[in-house]
């Protein structure tokens, strides 16, 4: 998982991190998506996780940057809020990151929780599941016909298309835990990044999505799950048992987060990664 308060922001230092990761054998890089940070001195106040003063590099960007810095890495965004930007512009940044990156971009998408960041881009809050849905399929059309004509509820067009396309499929992946957001995931998505520990509610998410996908004819087999795991506060035996935890759920992945830890650079946070691994092997 990308450190992303505490990366920085130069060029030499960030590369030298994917590069970094490479090295050490790491096969995917999460990278979170914020557009707007709310000023909690605001008016009214503000509640929620992230504010201003928190970073986060745009991933479209972020990406096509280190699409040329690495060779092997999978390049995830998760995740992407979709519906808080235009679902045909997405498709286009997406088939060039694909392009780009020798197909190792994998696009995971939420929904968002902050109502500011909609107003800021001029979406609806309010419609952003339903919207979701809609935008995967637009989305994906335009990956793999060469003209389009889509009418829906959301959007509208005909006799266009995105040149160039990926070469392969890009992996859409659902990021939440709400159970409209599950049930989405299940029918049309290509993977999950459940959020929070692997207890029983990932268990619960993760047996309600092999139940739907079934109900829909589909396998679990190519079916991807990105879990996440924090390097803060751990120790060798809390990392095994977490690893082991989400492994015996069913996740194919697994990020570690080291950020939030204590003061460090690049090297500190790669160190933190090598430290994770030898506490699995």
């Amino acid at each position: 998982m990308l450190p992303h308060n505490e990366i920085g922001t130069d060029p030499g230092a960030i590369r030298a991190y994917a590069q970094g990761i490479e090295e050490l054998g790491v096969d995917h890089l999460l990278v979170y998506d914020h557009v707007l940070g709310v000023d909690r001195g605001r008016p009214g106040g503000f509640e929620g996780p992230y504010d201003k003063d928190v970073a986060f590099h745009e991933p479209f960007v972020f990406f096509g940057f280190l699409a040329a810095a690495t060779t092997t890495v999978d390049l995830v965004t998760a995740v992407v809020i979709l519906p808080q930007r235009q679902a045909v512009l997405v498709a286009k940044q997406a088939a060039e990151l694909a392009v780009l990156s020798g197909n190792r971009f994998k696009l995971g998408v939420g929904v968002g929780w902050n109502e500011v960041e909609y107003e800021g881009l001029n979406e609806d809050f309010r419609t952003r599941g339903r919207r979701q849905e809609e935008q995967v399929d637009v989305m994906r059309r335009l990956w793999s016909d060469d003209v389009v004509h889509f009418d829906g509820e959301f959007h509208s067009f005909a006799h266009a298309g995105i040149n160039p396309r990926p070469s392969q499929p890009i992996p859409v992946l659902f990021g939440g835990g709400a159970p409209a957001l599950v049930d989405r995931c299940a029918r049309v998505g290509d993977g999950f990044i459940p959020l929070g520990s692997p207890g029983s509610k990932s268990a619960a998410q993760l047996a309600g999505i092999a139940r739907i996908r079934a109900e829909h004819g589909k396998s679990m087999d190519d079916f991807e799950v990105y879990a996440q795991a924090q390097y803060a506060n751990g120790s060798p035996e809390r990392w095994k048992s977490h690893h082991d935890a989400w492994r015996d759920l069913g996740a194919t992945h697994l990020a570690i987060a080291t950020h939030n830890a204590g003061p460090t650079d690049v090297d500190g946070h790669l160190a933190r990664i090598e430290e994770y691994q030898r506490s699995l092997a």
